[in-house]
């Protein structure tokens, strides 16, 4: 099948996006038929590199999601536009960006510490 023939995806209910959500994604929310997470940063370089790996995420999976941003925050707005609704897609690429966005070397007790805690190298303020 080529790329741009259509296919039938399956869209989920509103319960069931808030249940995956809650069980998968729990910073995840979906409003207004998208399924969204706000990445709180620590300034403007931070939020680049945020909407910068969002990008080559969604680019290497070939579903592109809706942003916003300013200088201390990234929203990612997930909604398979030719499905009109929520799709594997959809959890696939938010999980993706999840783990790579969050990811906290320093609690993997490997080689890589992660940035250090100074106001100078601060990077992405993590959800507890």
């Amino acid at each position: 099948m080529a790329w741009r023939e259509d296919k039938d995806e399956r869209t989920y209910s509103e319960q069931e996006v808030k249940l995956f959500l809650e069980a998968e994604l729990p910073h995840w929310y979906l409003e207004n038929g998208w399924i969204r997470r706000k990445y709180k940063t620590s300034g403007w370089k931070s939020t680049l590199m945020v909407v910068n790996t969002v990008g080559h995420l969604a680019e290497a999976g070939f579903h592109h999601p809706d942003m916003t941003m300013s200088y201390a925050f990234v929203i990612v707005k997930l909604m398979n536009h030719a499905a009109k609704g929520i799709t594997d897609k959809d959890f696939e690429l938010a999980k993706q960006i999840e783990e790579v966005v969050t990811w906290q070397p320093g609690l993997d007790k490997g080689a890589l510490v992660g940035t250090p805690d100074d106001p100078l190298f601060k990077y992405i303020k993590y959800d507890k």
